[in-house]
């Protein structure tokens, strides 16, 4: 798979429901779409709150500060005041980093990702 390719497709939180339903189809499908929705929710509360979120062998989610600073408006050059904020942050867990790094045969998914790779 060449870089393109990666870049060129796209996982929607929709695309994901479909296929983790399609694969546990033991589940109903609003089960499977409140399970991800409510996860989701949850790891955006936590975020906001300023907790960090560890998913060990995928990665951690936290917030970063960015300081205030002094930005350009891009139409007119003109110089802007950001204030400072808290962005959020993902840092890859080192199975996640050697996974999407292979070089030789593809590793499996787990066969309730299976259809997503």
């Amino acid at each position: 798979m060449s870089e393109t390719d990666r870049s060129d497709k796209s996982l929607t939180k929709s695309d994901l429901i479909e296929t983790l339903a399609r694969n546990q189809n033991h589940l109903a499908h609003r089960d499977v779409e409140l399970a991800v929705k409510g996860l989701l929710e949850k790891m955006s509360q936590e975020l906001a709150s300023g907790d960090r979120i560890e998913i060990r062998g995928f990665g951690s989610f936290s917030l970063h500060f960015r300081a205030a600073r002094i930005g350009r408006n891009p139409k007119s050059g003109d110089a802007v005041a950001l204030r400072g904020k808290y962005v959020p942050h993902f840092k890859p867990g080192k199975e996640l980093r050697e996974r999407v790094n292979q070089t030789d045969q593809p590793q499996a998914a787990p066969p309730w990702l299976r259809a997503i790779d």
